[in-house]
């Protein structure tokens, strides 16, 4: 596989999982990470694995539109084309402190994090010919139905709630490259024991470890959607949604064309950056 591969959220988890595999198979790894120590630790990881392809790292707080903006045109100003672009980075946040931009942290990095990175690298992908995009989504988005009037919450309603934006991104994006060779698909990885929820609060985190000890999956288990989706040759649809490598119907929310238009409009003014992107 000699592919670029721009992935969020590789630092732990089922990022870290595919990162490391895919770099097995000959891809060249390009990270954004928060946190620049467990970024080095990974790149020393995917240099072992062949020191002589040039994975990098790119750092930013997905949760700023600036820095979304900035760590988008620094990638888009790197790399001549991008074979694959994985939004995975995602974080459930429970004190309703704002972003900088008047933002829920958790609609900022799970939804918007997805829309600007994805805008702002479309010409790289269009430039690799049969490029392809990964959205991290989760069975949660069942648990939501999109209140426009409400977008701005976090917890685990924010949470889900997000989950759901992530597949109306995907459904608007996939009906706007209608006519271009981009399969954009989104997945569940299922409950997997990652660092997800470490950031809670003292009750929240202690309840998600008893989960996660009792229920959770592996990040190898939880990553084999993720890779699938990023290597096989088999995929050739889009707009899907998919559980176990299998394509499942998500929610009938899910499935709401106005809901999916109105929310990409809100982005697109939230952002100032809007389709097509040239």
């Amino acid at each position: 596989m000699n592919k670029t591969i721009v992935i969020t959220g590789a630092t732990s988890g089922i990022g870290e999982v595919a990162a490391l595999h895919l770099a097995k198979q000959g891809a060249r790894i390009v990270l954004v990470a928060r946190d620049q120590q467990r970024a080095e630790t990974l790149l020393v990881k995917l240099r072992g694995i062949n020191s002589n392809v040039k994975h990098s790292a790119h750092f930013a707080d997905l949760s700023s539109i600036e820095e979304m903006q900035r760590v988008a045109n620094e990638i888009a100003s790197s790399e001549s084309v991008i074979d694959v672009l994985i939004n995975n980075a995602g974080a459930v946040y429970m004190d309703n402190k704002p972003t900088a931009d008047g933002l829920a942290p958790t609609f900022a990095t799970n939804h918007l994090a997805y829309f600007v990175l994805t805008l702002k690298l479309l010409p790289k992908l269009r430039a690799a010919g049969s490029a392809r995009i990964v959205c991290t989504s989760s069975r949660a988005h069942r648990y939501a139905q999109l209140d426009f009037n409400q977008l701005q919450r976090d917890g685990i309603l924010g949470y889900a709630q997000s989950k759901l934006e992530n597949l109306l991104f995907v459904r608007r994006l996939t009906q706007l490259l209608a006519y271009e060779s981009i399969p954009v698909n989104a997945f569940h990885p299922g409950f997997v024991a990652t660092r997800f929820a470490d950031n809670t609060n003292l009750l929240w985190r202690s309840l998600m470890q008893v989960r996660k000890q009792l229920f959770g999956l592996t990040p190898e288990q939880g990553a084999k959607t993720l890779i699938y989706l990023a290597e096989s040759m088999q995929i050739t649809s889009t707009g899907q949604y998919y559980v176990d490598c299998q394509p499942q119907v998500p929610s009938i929310h899910a499935r709401n064309d106005a809901d999916a238009e109105r929310l990409w409009k809100l982005s697109a003014q939230l952002t100032g950056i809007d389709f097509p992107y040239i």
